[in-house]
């Protein structure tokens, strides 16, 4: 089992190493077989997107009602602060609760930001002024950020690599699900015969803030990651970890799993400007790649999703009560993009799979946009374009966030995920629906597929960065893929001292060996 190591503290540019420790819990792990505890460990993270995706259609839908006098009387200034607010929440949130899940670990951070946004979301049902509404939807923002950057950073450190990017897919793609179903509740919401002006948004937020009770429960059962437990000085609970699961779960399925061990210094947390200088220095690369797909991504489902209500009120005449008939088929694509596609990105592989889902949403935006130029044409056929585009734009958008997970060091992982979530939120989330709800307002049909285009341009650029800089992550372990930074040749390479008998080879060995 694990040996720790007496190694003496040092701090090199900044980062504090501390001891060497030789491990087979990363192995152990990935040769689990894959039963019914990864599952619950999928539902319990996955399942608040479901309920982000529901509120967040919800509270578009229900825009004009928010806004009514015979509700909180917002102006759509008003409603526009209260957007940007939750934006800049989530910024702030992934960027807090990312840094915390390094220093506290990932399964307190995933306890923590989950409560926020629930107690918010809930607030912000019995929100009377523009105030409250503002401060409740900032705060529900600050806990879906800190979600983005706990979740996507500790699925892959428990899933199996043979598996792996089949369960982020699914877990990303859960939004959707929530998306579809909040469109469809939109219907009974809208409809003053069931629920007053005043009362329908209400329900919808109080329901999706009660339905995370459960999740709450659910992550309590999750342990901690056994890798983070290994890099923070506690490899002997990491271990005990693996090995409760391994009695109640089974052992490993026939993989060889139990067999791989690594050679790894144990560290301190870091913090942000480790991760910025180290990505700098080391994995440019990395960077590069996933600036890009997180980027494009976030600005094209923006650019379209989030502003096709005002497109089908401003150019088609629809009423409130019938936009979410279009936004229904939009959404059940995007569900089923990832649910359909996932297993080819283990199969196939990353790099294949998330270019040509890049490359065929553009050359699908542009399509739908050009239909979209011709007036005569039904409103339906451009949600069918749209679907389409959101068929395997969906899948390439869930694999940004599983390269983002994979590409960098295991110390870096949570950070990662937050710093270029943050990135993403800001560059599509602020500056994708200002820019295309002033081409709307233009009225111009052909401006408007300007922005089309801009937005699949920025789609093709990120399929073709990731055609030439995506790693072959499918089916290996996460430590194949970006070995962590203290199992580095030149940080780690004291001899390891172990109790025991040990092969020659072993003994000065700080990479993966099998």
């Amino acid at each position: 089992m694990q040996e720790l190591l007496p190694f003496p503290r040092r701090r090199d540019d900044g980062d504090a190493w501390l001891e060497v420790v030789e491990s087979s819990v990363p192995g152990r792990l990935d040769g689990l077989r894959f039963g019914r505890w990864h599952v619950l460990v999928l539902v319990a993270l996955g399942s608040i997107w479901i309920i982000e995706g529901l509120q967040v259609t919800v509270a578009g839908t229900l825009g004009a009602r928010i806004i009514s006098e015979e509700s909180l009387g917002l102006s759509s200034t008003g409603v526009g602060i209260a957007a940007s607010l939750y934006l800049i929440g989530a910024v702030a949130g992934a960027l807090l609760f990312g840094y915390l899940n390094d220093r506290l670990g990932p399964k307190r951070v995933f306890l923590i930001p989950v409560s926020v946004y629930l107690l918010a979301t809930l607030a912000t049902a019995t929100s009377f002024n523009l105030w409250t509404f503002v401060i409740f939807r900032c705060a529900a923002g600050f806990g879906i950020g800190g979600e983005y950057a706990a979740i996507n950073a500790v699925i892959g450190e428990l899933v199996p690599p043979r598996v792996r990017g089949y369960a982020y897919l699914l877990v990303n793609g859960a939004w959707w699900l929530g998306a579809t179903a909040g469109a469809a509740l939109s219907f009974v919401l809208l409809d003053p015969k069931v629920l007053p002006h005043d009362v329908g948004w209400r329900v919808a937020l109080g329901v999706a803030g009660l339905l995370g009770v459960g999740i709450i429960l659910l992550r309590r059962l999750v342990p901690e990651s056994p890798r983070w437990l290994m890099v923070h000085g506690r490899a002997d609970h990491a271990a005990d970890v693996v090995d409760g699961l391994e009695r109640e779960y089974g052992r490993p399925g026939g993989h060889g799993g139990h067999e791989h061990t690594i050679a790894i210094r144990q560290r301190e947390s870091i913090g942000f400007d480790v991760l910025l200088r180290t990505m700098l220095r080391r994995y440019r690369r990395q960077a590069l790649l996933g600036f890009s797909l997180m980027v494009a991504q976030a600005f094209f489902f923006n650019a379209v999703f989030f502003t096709y209500p005002l497109i089908l009120t401003e150019f088609y005449g629809q009423v409130d009560g019938h936009v979410a008939v279009f936004l229904v088929p939009m959404s059940m694509a995007a569900f089923l993009g990832p649910l359909l596609l996932g297993r080819l990105f283990d199969r196939i592989g990353r790099t294949p799979m998330i270019a040509s889902c890049y490359a065929a949403s553009a050359a699908l935006l542009v399509l739908s946009g050009w239909l979209f130029t011709d007036p005569s044409r039904s409103p339906w056929a451009i949600t069918a374009a749209w679907s389409a585009a959101f068929f395997v734009g969906s899948a390439g958008a869930a694999g940004a966030y599983l390269t983002i997970s994979e590409v960098f060091p295991l110390e870096l992982r949570g950070m990662a995920v937050a710093f270029f979530y943050a990135l993403a939120t800001m560059a599509g989330g602020f500056v994708a629906p200002t820019l295309f709800a002033y081409l709307i307002d233009t009225g111009d049909r052909h401006l408007l597929f300007l922005g089309y285009l801009a937005a699949a341009a920025l789609m093709a650029a990120a399929a073709a960065v990731d055609a030439v800089f995506g790693l072959p992550a499918e089916r290996r372990p996460l430590e194949q893929v970006t070995a962590p930074l203290g199992a580095d040749a030149e940080r780690a390479s004291a001899p390891l001292r172990v109790r025991g008998p040990q092969p020659a080879a072993a003994m000065n060995q700080p990479t993966i060996a099998p």
